[in-house]
């Protein structure tokens, strides 16, 4: 007897989790700069618009900060 399979994950929870993760480890320090975008969609090969979804949740949630031609950036930590 076969079980229901679980849905897969979408990719952009797994890019997510997978920054979430190296800020955690401490490969990605508070002002680092987060891989580009093309970076990321080599890595994962996914859409730019996948990455870009889950870097502005990641920003939405105070993880990431962005900076308009500059990149994405992990958030200062509070003092």
């Amino acid at each position: 007897m076969s079980t229901p399979s679980q849905p897969a994950e979408p990719v952009y929870r797994r890019i997510m989790r997978a920054i979430e993760a190296d800020i955690a480890s401490g490969e990605l320090k508070p002002g680092d700069r987060v891989p580009s975008t093309a970076q990321l969609v080599e890595q994962y090969q996914c859409s730019a618009p996948t990455v870009r979804q889950a870097l502005a949740r990641l920003q939405e949630r105070g993880v990431l900060q962005g900076h308009q031609g500059r990149g994405v950036y992990v958030n200062q930590a509070p003092d």
